[in-house]
């Protein structure tokens, strides 16, 4: 299977520092796709993440999933079910607690 199988809209999920950023990234880069990070939508930015309301989070993530090619990376399982309905293709990291720790302190 390559990335190509996938189709135009991914989501990368994983345990907290397991890379699903970093991969949706690159992802992003190497099929010309847009990178949606959902921490991006559920913190307030520049304010040193302080989150949304719910209610404002919901509406972002759900504009962004109607979009037609996208890389989006985070868990967030209160909208995983409507993600995971417009998704063509998921990629599951899967890591080890002392990588995700080592990867949180750098």
């Amino acid at each position: 299977m390559t990335l190509d199988d996938l189709g135009p809209r991914l989501c990368t999920l994983g345990p907290s520092n397991s890379g699903k950023s970093t991969l949706a990234a690159a992802i992003a880069r190497g099929r010309g796709l847009p990178a949606i990070h959902l921490d991006q939508l559920h913190h307030r930015p520049n304010t040193d993440w302080q989150p949304r309301p719910d209610d404002e989070f919901l509406a972002l993530h759900n504009l962004a999933i109607t979009g037609s090619r996208w890389v989006m990376d985070g868990n967030y399982s209160r909208c995983l079910s409507q993600r995971l309905g417009r998704a063509t293709g998921v990629i599951l990291l899967e890591a080890p607690t002392t990588t995700s720790l080592l990867r949180y302190l750098r």
